[in-house]
Formats: C-alpha cells, sequence, structure tokens
C-alpha cells in the first residue's frame, strides 16, 4: 500500500487541472486571434479593392494623356498556385489591345509612366527618382511627359536623370557632371 498514493494523487489532479485551463486559454486565444486576422483580411482586402480600382481610374486617364488617346486597363489575375497579379494591357492609338510586353520600348515607358503617375495621383509622394525614364521617347512624347511631368511638380519633387534635350529645356533647375580633366568630376548647375 502507497501511503502518499492520495497526495500524489492530489498534486496531479491539481497540475491537471491548471494544463485544462491553460490549454482553455489558448484555445480561446487561438479562435479570438483567428477572428481578428479574418477580420483585418477583409478589411485590407476590400481597401485594397477600393485602392486599386482608384487606380485603375487614373490609368486609364493618364494613359490617354500621355498617348494622345487609346485605351489601358488594369486586371487582378490568379496563377494556377493562388498567387494574385496585376496584368496591363494597352491599345494605343490605332493599334490593337496588347500585354505590356509586346509593345514597342517607348511604349511601354509611357505605360508604366502612366502607370506610376496614376499612383501618384492616389498617393502623392514628397519626392520621386526617374533614371532616363524618357530615353525611348520621342520629341512629342518627351513633350507630354513633361507637361504632366510639370502638373504633378507642385505636390511631388522630381529628380530627373536624362540626355534628353527637350527634358532639359523644360527642367526648372539642371545639375550636370563634367569631367574637365582625366578621373576628375565637377559638378556644373544651370
Amino acid at each position: 500500500v502507497n501511503l502518499l498514493a492520495l497526495e500524489e494523487f492530489k498534486d496531479l489532479n491539481e497540475r491537471h487541472a491548471e494544463y485544462q485551463a491553460q490549454l482553455e486559454d489558448l484555445r480561446k486565444s487561438r479562435e479570438s486571434l483567428q477572428r481578428a486576422i479574418y477580420r483585418l483580411d477583409r478589411t485590407a482586402a476590400r481597401r485594397f479593392e477600393r485602392t486599386f480600382e482608384t487606380i485603375k481610374g487614373h490609368f486609364h486617364h493618364m494613359f490617354r494623356r500621355l498617348f494622345g488617346g487609346g485605351e489601358a486597363d488594369l486586371r487582378l489575375v490568379e496563377n494556377e498556385e493562388g498567387e494574385r497579379g496585376i496584368e496591363i494591357e494597352a491599345k494605343p492609338p490605332g493599334k490593337r489591345t496588347q500585354s505590356i510586353a509586346l509593345l514597342s520600348g517607348g511604349e511601354r515607358a509611357l505605360t508604366s509612366t502612366a502607370l506610376l503617375f496614376a499612383l501618384y495621383r492616389t498617393k502623392p509622394s514628397p519626392f520621386c527618382l526617374l533614371d532616363e525614364l524618357d530615353a525611348p521617347l520621342d520629341d512629342a512624347n518627351t513633350d507630354r511627359f513633361m507637361r504632366i511631368l510639370k502638373e504633378f511638380n507642385t505636390q511631388t519633387q522630381f529628380i530627373l536623370i536624362t540626355h534628353n534635350k527637350h527634358s532639359m529645356e523644360m527642367a526648372d533647375s539642371l545639375y550636370g557632371i563634367t569631367m574637365e580633366r582625366s578621373g576628375i568630376s565637377k559638378v556644373v548647375s544651370v
């Protein structure tokens, strides 16, 4: 006969009750977290859809302004793994609708710029750095691009790295790098 069995049973029973309470606490916490995650996912999805529709509308407008007409569309797509993405379709004036990958370099640059400006119209940023964005553009497209850039210049400061003469002519400030002597660079401003 184990005389300590009753005492051991009480200790084990207390520990068991404590573990049961902790387990119940964990179950409640998990359910609470799952509800919070579900609410956050629903809220994020609603906000994303609203923002996406706003950007899509701005993209249509900016595309038509940059191309002087035409149509463009943003669509949400889902692949086999369930991952979502965005597909850009563009129809410059006088062409048929096609994926952005099938456009010329200048058309791709303008379409990407339209998307960038649509994003900035939705949520402006204090500054933006554009590196050779106007390189594939002809003079007429560069002029349209620079006019729109000037409009956005009231809320965003743009730093444009360029070799394009038309872009340089329309800049408020111009900084250049020159090398008067081999290996020694000098900043020149206008």
